[in-house]
Protein backbone atom coordinates (compact mmCIF):
# COMPACT_ATOMS: atom_id res chain seq x y z
CA UNK A 1 0.00 0.00 0.00
CA UNK A 2 1.24 3.42 -0.91
CA UNK A 3 1.73 6.46 1.20
CA UNK A 4 -1.44 8.12 -0.79
CA UNK A 5 -3.32 4.71 0.35
CA UNK A 6 -2.26 4.81 3.84
CA UNK A 7 -3.01 8.47 4.47
CA UNK A 8 -6.20 7.33 3.54
CA UNK A 9 -7.14 4.52 5.19
CA UNK A 10 -5.74 6.87 8.80
CA UNK A 11 -8.48 9.48 8.07
CA UNK A 12 -11.30 6.50 7.76
CA UNK A 13 -14.19 6.49 9.99
CA UNK A 14 -12.91 4.93 13.08
CA UNK A 15 -14.16 1.31 13.10
CA UNK A 16 -13.83 -2.52 12.31
CA UNK A 17 -12.89 -3.06 8.78
CA UNK A 18 -16.26 -4.96 6.98
CA UNK A 19 -15.58 -7.62 4.32
CA UNK A 20 -14.91 -5.55 1.03
CA UNK A 21 -11.64 -4.12 3.23
CA UNK A 22 -10.85 -7.31 4.15
CA UNK A 23 -10.53 -8.88 1.21
CA UNK A 24 -8.62 -5.54 0.37
CA UNK A 25 -6.26 -6.35 3.26
CA UNK A 26 -5.47 -10.22 1.38
CA UNK A 27 -5.10 -7.89 -1.98
CA UNK A 28 -2.40 -5.71 -0.21
CA UNK A 29 -0.59 -8.13 1.62
CA UNK A 30 -2.07 -6.95 5.16
CA UNK A 31 -3.64 -10.42 5.61
CA UNK A 32 -1.19 -12.87 3.53
CA UNK A 33 -0.92 -16.85 3.32
CA UNK A 34 2.51 -18.43 2.23
CA UNK A 35 1.07 -21.44 1.24
CA UNK A 36 -2.78 -21.77 0.62
CA UNK A 37 -4.96 -19.05 -1.01
CA UNK A 38 -7.36 -17.22 1.15
CA UNK A 39 -10.62 -18.89 0.36
CA UNK A 40 -13.92 -17.22 -0.40
CA UNK A 41 -15.62 -18.74 2.53
CA UNK A 42 -13.17 -17.42 5.31
CA UNK A 43 -14.64 -13.90 4.60
CA UNK A 44 -17.45 -13.08 7.59
CA UNK A 45 -19.06 -9.51 7.24
CA UNK A 46 -16.69 -8.20 10.30
CA UNK A 47 -14.12 -10.93 10.11
CA UNK A 48 -12.15 -13.39 8.52
CA UNK A 49 -11.76 -17.09 9.29
CA UNK A 50 -8.07 -18.28 10.30
CA UNK A 51 -7.01 -21.35 9.14
CA UNK A 52 -4.56 -24.16 11.33
CA UNK A 53 -1.42 -24.91 9.56
CA UNK A 54 0.26 -27.95 8.38
CA UNK A 55 1.49 -28.95 12.61
CA UNK A 56 1.01 -29.34 15.70
CA UNK A 57 3.30 -28.80 19.29
CA UNK A 58 2.01 -30.79 22.47
CA UNK A 59 2.64 -27.94 25.38
CA UNK A 60 3.85 -28.49 28.09
CA UNK A 61 1.85 -25.21 29.91
CA UNK A 62 0.06 -22.14 28.18
CA UNK A 63 2.63 -19.17 27.78
CA UNK A 64 2.93 -15.67 27.03
CA UNK A 65 6.05 -14.72 24.50
CA UNK A 66 6.64 -11.21 25.74
CA UNK A 67 9.65 -9.87 24.83
CA UNK A 68 10.78 -13.33 22.48
CA UNK A 69 9.07 -14.68 19.52
CA UNK A 70 6.78 -18.17 19.94
CA UNK A 71 9.00 -20.70 18.40
CA UNK A 72 11.94 -19.46 20.72
CA UNK A 73 9.47 -19.92 23.56
CA UNK A 74 8.52 -23.27 22.31
CA UNK A 75 11.88 -24.47 22.79
CA UNK A 76 11.68 -24.37 26.45
CA UNK A 77 7.50 -25.87 26.91
CA UNK A 78 7.17 -28.05 23.68
CA UNK A 79 6.90 -31.62 24.34
CA UNK A 80 7.74 -34.23 21.71
CA UNK A 81 7.99 -34.21 17.90
CA UNK A 82 5.29 -32.39 15.80
CA UNK A 83 1.74 -33.49 15.32
CA UNK A 84 1.29 -34.07 11.22
CA UNK A 85 -2.13 -32.09 10.71
CA UNK A 86 -2.29 -32.38 6.99
CA UNK A 87 -4.24 -35.82 6.76
CA UNK A 88 -5.54 -35.48 10.53
CA UNK A 89 -4.70 -35.84 14.06
CA UNK A 90 -6.08 -36.19 17.15
CA UNK A 91 -5.74 -33.74 19.82
CA UNK A 92 -6.38 -35.39 23.60
CA UNK A 93 -8.91 -33.79 25.97
CA UNK A 94 -7.18 -31.54 28.67
CA UNK A 95 -3.63 -30.98 26.98
CA UNK A 96 -2.71 -27.75 25.44
CA UNK A 97 -1.51 -27.60 21.63
CA UNK A 98 0.11 -24.54 19.75
CA UNK A 99 -0.60 -24.84 16.38
CA UNK A 100 1.22 -22.16 13.56
CA UNK A 101 -1.89 -20.44 11.62
CA UNK A 102 -2.02 -20.60 7.83
CA UNK A 103 -2.59 -16.88 7.91
CA UNK A 104 -0.17 -14.26 9.00
CA UNK A 105 0.21 -10.69 9.32
CA UNK A 106 1.76 -7.22 7.96
CA UNK A 107 -0.24 -4.76 9.30
CA UNK A 108 0.14 -1.16 8.59
CA UNK A 109 0.86 1.32 11.76
CA UNK A 110 -3.13 2.64 11.79
CA UNK A 111 -4.62 -1.44 11.62
CA UNK A 112 -4.68 -3.66 14.71
CA UNK A 113 -6.77 -7.22 15.17
CA UNK A 114 -8.66 -8.81 17.78
CA UNK A 115 -9.20 -12.50 17.23
CA UNK A 116 -12.26 -14.75 18.66
CA UNK A 117 -12.91 -18.68 18.79
CA UNK A 118 -16.03 -19.15 16.21
CA UNK A 119 -19.16 -20.25 17.37
CA UNK A 120 -19.07 -23.62 16.68
CA UNK A 121 -15.65 -24.07 18.89
CA UNK A 122 -16.72 -22.00 21.69
CA UNK A 123 -20.19 -24.56 22.01
CA UNK A 124 -17.33 -27.93 22.08
CA UNK A 125 -15.95 -25.72 24.47
CA UNK A 126 -12.90 -26.14 22.68
CA UNK A 127 -10.88 -23.05 24.69
CA UNK A 128 -8.53 -21.28 22.15
CA UNK A 129 -6.61 -17.73 22.17
CA UNK A 130 -4.06 -16.33 19.64
CA UNK A 131 -0.46 -15.41 20.75
CA UNK A 132 1.74 -13.27 18.56
CA UNK A 133 5.65 -12.74 18.64
CA UNK A 134 6.80 -10.51 21.57
CA UNK A 135 2.97 -10.09 22.47
CA UNK A 136 1.83 -9.27 26.03
CA UNK A 137 -1.44 -10.68 25.53
CA UNK A 138 -4.01 -13.38 23.88
CA UNK A 139 -6.07 -12.23 21.19
CA UNK A 140 -4.87 -8.99 21.02
CA UNK A 141 -3.10 -8.06 17.80
CA UNK A 142 -0.69 -4.89 18.20
CA UNK A 143 -0.74 -2.21 15.25
CA UNK A 144 1.75 -2.18 12.69
CA UNK A 145 2.75 -6.02 13.63
CA UNK A 146 4.27 -8.08 11.02
CA UNK A 147 5.02 -12.02 11.65
CA UNK A 148 3.02 -15.28 11.87
CA UNK A 149 -0.15 -16.15 14.34
CA UNK A 150 -0.25 -19.45 16.76
CA UNK A 151 -3.19 -20.60 18.15
CA UNK A 152 -3.68 -22.43 21.41
CA UNK A 153 -5.88 -24.97 21.32
CA UNK A 154 -7.33 -26.48 24.83
CA UNK A 155 -10.34 -29.01 24.62
CA UNK A 156 -12.09 -29.13 27.99
CA UNK A 157 -14.81 -31.63 27.58
CA UNK A 158 -14.17 -33.69 24.51
CA UNK A 159 -11.34 -35.66 22.65
CA UNK A 160 -10.73 -34.04 19.45
CA UNK A 161 -9.45 -34.78 15.50
CA UNK A 162 -8.79 -31.76 13.43
CA UNK A 163 -7.02 -30.91 10.20
CA UNK A 164 -4.89 -28.65 8.27
CA UNK A 165 -6.91 -26.23 6.72
CA UNK A 166 -9.83 -26.31 9.64
CA UNK A 167 -10.98 -22.80 10.67
CA UNK A 168 -11.55 -22.73 14.63
CA UNK A 169 -10.96 -18.87 15.02
CA UNK A 170 -11.76 -15.67 13.93
CA UNK A 171 -9.37 -11.99 13.02
CA UNK A 172 -11.36 -9.02 12.89
CA UNK A 173 -9.31 -5.97 11.82
CA UNK A 174 -9.89 -2.29 13.37
CA UNK A 175 -8.46 1.27 13.39
CA UNK A 176 -6.84 1.72 16.15
CA UNK A 177 -9.33 5.15 17.55
CA UNK A 178 -11.79 2.66 17.63
CA UNK A 179 -13.69 2.19 21.18
CA UNK A 180 -16.44 0.61 22.46
CA UNK A 181 -20.03 1.88 22.08
CA UNK A 182 -21.02 4.54 25.79
CA UNK A 183 -24.29 3.78 27.49
CA UNK A 184 -25.65 6.62 26.40
CA UNK A 185 -24.84 6.19 22.47
CA UNK A 186 -26.40 2.30 23.39
CA UNK A 187 -29.66 3.93 24.49
CA UNK A 188 -29.91 6.03 21.83
CA UNK A 189 -29.08 3.85 18.75
CA UNK A 190 -31.55 1.03 20.55
CA UNK A 191 -34.40 3.90 20.68
CA UNK A 192 -33.98 4.15 16.81
CA UNK A 193 -32.74 0.70 15.87
CA UNK A 194 -33.88 -1.73 18.66
CA UNK A 195 -30.93 -3.60 19.48
CA UNK A 196 -32.58 -6.42 22.25
CA UNK A 197 -36.37 -7.59 22.05
CA UNK A 198 -37.77 -9.20 24.50
CA UNK A 199 -41.12 -11.75 24.29
CA UNK A 200 -41.08 -10.15 20.37
CA UNK A 201 -41.37 -6.64 21.19
CA UNK A 202 -38.39 -4.43 21.33
CA UNK A 203 -37.04 -4.07 25.02
CA UNK A 204 -38.15 -0.63 26.43
CA UNK A 205 -35.52 1.84 26.60
CA UNK A 206 -36.04 2.58 30.00
CA UNK A 207 -35.93 -0.61 30.79
CA UNK A 208 -32.50 -1.75 29.57
CA UNK A 209 -29.61 -2.01 31.24
CA UNK A 210 -26.03 -1.09 30.17
CA UNK A 211 -22.66 -0.81 32.32
CA UNK A 212 -20.22 -0.65 29.75
CA UNK A 213 -22.39 -2.66 27.60
CA UNK A 214 -25.73 -4.22 26.97
CA UNK A 215 -26.17 -6.20 29.99
CA UNK A 216 -28.61 -9.53 28.74
CA UNK A 217 -30.19 -12.31 30.81
CA UNK A 218 -30.81 -16.36 31.04
CA UNK A 219 -33.64 -17.48 29.64
CA UNK A 220 -34.65 -20.82 32.27
CA UNK A 221 -38.36 -20.39 32.61
CA UNK A 222 -39.83 -20.39 28.82
CA UNK A 223 -42.05 -23.57 28.00
CA UNK A 224 -39.63 -26.80 27.56
CA UNK A 225 -36.61 -24.63 28.95
CA UNK A 226 -33.44 -27.41 28.77
CA UNK A 227 -29.58 -26.71 29.19
CA UNK A 228 -26.90 -28.86 28.02
CA UNK A 229 -23.96 -30.25 29.89
CA UNK A 230 -21.22 -31.79 28.45
CA UNK A 231 -20.35 -35.34 28.95
CA UNK A 232 -16.55 -35.74 29.78
CA UNK A 233 -15.84 -39.17 29.22
CA UNK A 234 -17.62 -39.09 24.89
CA UNK A 235 -16.77 -40.36 22.12
CA UNK A 236 -14.31 -38.79 19.79
CA UNK A 237 -15.16 -35.89 18.28
CA UNK A 238 -14.03 -34.90 14.68
CA UNK A 239 -14.62 -31.01 14.13
CA UNK A 240 -14.36 -31.24 10.01
CA UNK A 241 -17.63 -32.93 10.22
CA UNK A 242 -21.38 -31.50 9.80
CA UNK A 243 -24.73 -32.47 11.36
CA UNK A 244 -22.62 -36.29 11.79
CA UNK A 245 -22.94 -36.90 15.92
CA UNK A 246 -26.06 -37.43 17.99
CA UNK A 247 -26.55 -35.09 20.55
CA UNK A 248 -26.81 -38.23 23.14
CA UNK A 249 -23.37 -39.54 23.07
CA UNK A 250 -21.69 -36.31 24.52
CA UNK A 251 -24.30 -33.91 25.92
CA UNK A 252 -26.67 -34.62 29.33
CA UNK A 253 -29.91 -32.49 28.95
CA UNK A 254 -30.43 -30.45 32.70
CA UNK A 255 -34.68 -29.44 33.16
CA UNK A 256 -34.45 -26.32 35.56
CA UNK A 257 -36.76 -26.78 39.29
CA UNK A 258 -38.62 -24.35 41.14
CA UNK A 259 -39.88 -21.41 41.06
CA UNK A 260 -38.50 -19.15 39.96
CA UNK A 261 -36.77 -21.74 37.62
CA UNK A 262 -33.43 -22.08 38.35
CA UNK A 263 -30.20 -24.06 37.90
CA UNK A 264 -27.37 -25.12 39.88
CA UNK A 265 -24.43 -25.09 38.01
CA UNK A 266 -21.35 -27.68 39.64
CA UNK A 267 -17.59 -26.72 39.33
CA UNK A 268 -15.72 -26.56 36.38
CA UNK A 269 -18.66 -28.88 34.25
CA UNK A 270 -19.65 -26.88 31.23
CA UNK A 271 -23.57 -25.46 30.32
CA UNK A 272 -25.07 -24.34 27.02
CA UNK A 273 -28.07 -22.24 28.13
CA UNK A 274 -29.66 -19.47 25.98
CA UNK A 275 -30.22 -15.75 26.60
CA UNK A 276 -33.93 -14.54 27.59
CA UNK A 277 -33.38 -11.67 24.97
CA UNK A 278 -32.78 -11.53 21.47
CA UNK A 279 -30.01 -9.84 20.06
CA UNK A 280 -30.01 -7.72 17.13
CA UNK A 281 -26.81 -5.89 15.31
CA UNK A 282 -27.47 -3.11 13.06
CA UNK A 283 -25.69 -3.51 9.70
CA UNK A 284 -23.45 -0.32 10.73
CA UNK A 285 -22.38 -2.00 13.69
CA UNK A 286 -20.61 -5.55 15.57
CA UNK A 287 -20.76 -6.19 18.75
CA UNK A 288 -19.09 -8.74 21.58
CA UNK A 289 -19.88 -10.87 24.17
CA UNK A 290 -17.25 -9.51 26.70
CA UNK A 291 -16.37 -11.03 29.99
CA UNK A 292 -18.67 -11.74 32.60
CA UNK A 293 -17.74 -9.34 36.02
CA UNK A 294 -15.58 -11.32 38.15
CA UNK A 295 -16.75 -9.91 41.24
CA UNK A 296 -20.70 -10.75 40.70
CA UNK A 297 -19.56 -14.66 41.18
CA UNK A 298 -16.89 -17.13 40.06
CA UNK A 299 -18.67 -17.67 36.37
CA UNK A 300 -17.15 -17.67 33.16
CA UNK A 301 -19.94 -17.16 30.43
CA UNK A 302 -18.85 -17.49 27.06
CA UNK A 303 -15.48 -18.69 24.80
CA UNK A 304 -17.15 -17.55 21.38
CA UNK A 305 -17.98 -13.62 21.29
CA UNK A 306 -18.03 -11.80 18.10
CA UNK A 307 -21.38 -11.06 16.80
CA UNK A 308 -21.51 -9.74 13.16
CA UNK A 309 -23.15 -6.95 11.75
CA UNK A 310 -26.53 -8.47 10.55
CA UNK A 311 -27.34 -10.98 13.57
CA UNK A 312 -30.55 -11.03 14.26
CA UNK A 313 -31.55 -8.15 12.25
CA UNK A 314 -31.64 -10.31 8.37
CA UNK A 315 -30.90 -8.49 4.86
CA UNK A 316 -34.04 -5.79 5.18
CA UNK A 317 -34.12 -5.42 8.68
CA UNK A 318 -36.79 -8.53 9.04
CA UNK A 319 -35.32 -10.24 11.96
CA UNK A 320 -36.38 -9.71 15.16
CA UNK A 321 -33.17 -10.77 16.77
CA UNK A 322 -31.57 -13.84 17.34
CA UNK A 323 -31.36 -15.54 21.08
CA UNK A 324 -27.46 -15.65 22.24
CA UNK A 325 -26.25 -19.55 23.05
CA UNK A 326 -24.02 -18.76 26.49
CA UNK A 327 -20.98 -20.95 27.14
CA UNK A 328 -21.36 -21.12 30.95
CA UNK A 329 -18.64 -22.78 33.26
CA UNK A 330 -18.48 -21.89 37.17
CA UNK A 331 -14.99 -22.12 39.20
CA UNK A 332 -14.60 -23.38 42.53
CA UNK A 333 -18.10 -23.80 44.22
CA UNK A 334 -21.92 -24.87 43.52
CA UNK A 335 -23.25 -21.48 41.69
CA UNK A 336 -27.30 -21.33 40.62
CA UNK A 337 -28.86 -19.48 37.82
CA UNK A 338 -32.18 -18.17 38.52
CA UNK A 339 -35.01 -17.44 35.52
CA UNK A 340 -33.71 -14.01 34.05
CA UNK A 341 -30.80 -13.56 35.74
CA UNK A 342 -28.31 -11.08 34.13
CA UNK A 343 -25.18 -12.78 32.90
CA UNK A 344 -23.41 -11.63 30.57
CA UNK A 345 -22.31 -8.05 28.52
CA UNK A 346 -22.53 -7.39 24.48
CA UNK A 347 -20.61 -4.57 23.71
CA UNK A 348 -20.85 -2.60 20.41
CA UNK A 349 -18.19 -1.39 18.17
CA UNK A 350 -19.65 1.06 14.85
CA UNK A 351 -18.12 -0.33 11.60
CA UNK A 352 -15.74 2.05 9.46
CA UNK A 353 -18.50 1.43 6.76
CA UNK A 354 -21.12 -1.03 5.99
CA UNK A 355 -20.15 -4.73 4.90
CA UNK A 356 -21.13 -5.50 1.64
CA UNK A 357 -23.26 -8.97 2.70
CA UNK A 358 -24.59 -9.64 6.37
CA UNK A 359 -24.74 -12.15 8.59
CA UNK A 360 -27.80 -14.41 7.52
CA UNK A 361 -28.89 -17.12 4.98
CA UNK A 362 -27.52 -14.94 2.57
CA UNK A 363 -23.78 -16.21 3.23
CA UNK A 364 -24.98 -19.54 5.14
CA UNK A 365 -24.59 -18.27 8.53
CA UNK A 366 -25.94 -21.39 10.59
CA UNK A 367 -27.12 -19.40 13.54
CA UNK A 368 -29.50 -17.23 12.72
CA UNK A 369 -32.72 -17.15 14.10
CA UNK A 370 -31.32 -19.71 16.48
CA UNK A 371 -32.73 -21.10 19.79
CA UNK A 372 -30.57 -23.34 21.61
CA UNK A 373 -28.54 -24.82 19.12
CA UNK A 374 -25.72 -26.94 19.32
CA UNK A 375 -22.30 -26.56 17.28
CA UNK A 376 -22.77 -27.50 13.45
CA UNK A 377 -21.25 -31.17 14.14
CA UNK A 378 -24.33 -32.41 15.62
CA UNK A 379 -27.40 -33.61 14.58
CA UNK A 380 -30.27 -31.27 15.15
CA UNK A 381 -32.94 -33.35 17.79
CA UNK A 382 -36.07 -34.80 16.75
CA UNK A 383 -37.97 -32.85 19.94
CA UNK A 384 -35.88 -29.41 19.38
CA UNK A 385 -38.85 -27.46 17.60
CA UNK A 386 -41.73 -28.25 20.40
CA UNK A 387 -38.73 -28.21 23.18
CA UNK A 388 -38.39 -24.45 22.33
CA UNK A 389 -41.61 -23.10 21.64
Amino acid sequence: MNEAEQKGSAEARAGILPVQRLRDAVRDGWIASDKYRVPDESFQPASLDLRLGDYAHRLQCSFIPGDASVEEKLSDYAMGDRIDLRDGAVLERARPYLIPLAEGLRLPPQIKARTNPKSSTGRLDVFTRVITDRGYYFDEVAAGYSGGLYLEVFSRSFTIHVRQGLALNQLRLMTTDVADMRDVELTALHASQPLIYDRGRPANTAGITTASGLLLSVDLGGAGSVAYRAKKNSKLLDLSLDGHYDVADFWEVERPAGEPRRLVLEPEEFYLLISRERVRVPPDYAAEMVAYDPTSGELRTHYAGFFDPGFGHGAQGEEQGSRAVLEVRAHDVPFVLEDGQKVFKLAFQPMSERPEVLYGAQIGSHYQGQELSLSKQFRAPAVQSSLFS
